[in-house]
C-alpha cells in the first residue's frame, strides 16, 4: 500500500511584517520583504535576496540570500549565498558560506553528542518519549554512567530510515 504524500505547505511573504511568527508544523517559508521580530519555524526558511530581516530566528534548514540582523539558530543546516549579508550570532551543526557572502558575528557549532534535553529540543519531542524509545531499543544511544548521549549523525540517519 502506498502512503499518500502530504501536500507541501508553502508561505511566501512579500510584505513588511513585524511581530512573532511561530509554526508548529513544518512549512516552507520564504521571506522577500521586511520582517522585524522573532521567527520560529520548522521545515525550510529562505530569506530572499531583497529581504531585510531584523529578528531572532530559530529554524531547521535556513538559507539566507538577503540581509539578516539578530540571532540565528538552525537546528539542521544554514547556508549563506553569495548575496547574503548576515550580522548575527549563529548556532548550527552545519554551515555553508558561498564566496561573496558577508558574515559578521559569532558562529558556534554544537557538539556531535547531545544530551537527552538537547535531543528533546532538536526533535521537538518530550524527554519521556525519548526515554521510552531508549528503553525499547528503538533509538541509538550511548550510556556514560547515568548519562544518555546521542550522536547527532546516528540520530539523523535513524530518523531518515524510520520517519
Amino acid at each position: 500500500m502506498m502512503k499518500r504524500r502530504e501536500e507541501e505547505k508553502v508561505l511566501d511573504v512579500n510584505a513588511a511584517m513585524q511581530g512573532s511568527l511561530a509554526f508548529a508544523d513544518p512549512v516552507n517559508l520564504r521571506i522577500n520583504g521586511k520582517f522585524n521580530g522573532t521567527l520560529n519555524t520548522k521545515g525550510s526558511l529562505i530569506v530572499g535576496e531583497s529581504a531585510q530581516v531584523a529578528a531572532d530566528i530559530i529554524g531547521e534548514n535556513i538559507t539566507v540570500s538577503g540581509q539578516v540582523k539578530g540571532k540565528i539558530k538552525a537546528t539542521r543546516s544554514l547556508a549563506l549565498s553569495s548575496s547574503a549579508e548576515v550580522y548575527a550570532d549563529i548556532e548550527t551543526p552545519s554551515i555553508a558560506i558561498e564566496a561573496g557572502a558577508i558574515f559578521n558575528g559569532r558562529c558556534t557549532m554544537p557538539n556531535e553528542k547531545m544530551s537527552i534535553s538537547e535531543l528533546s529540543d532538536f526533535l521537538s519531542i518530550e524527554e519521556a518519549k525519548i526515554v521510552e524509545w531508549v528503553n525499547s531499543g528503538k533509538i541509538p544511544v550511548e550510556r556514560e554512567g547515568e548519562s544518555l548521549l546521542f550522536d547527532r549523525r546516528e540520530v539523523e540517519t535513524w530518523i531518515s530510515k524510520n520517519y
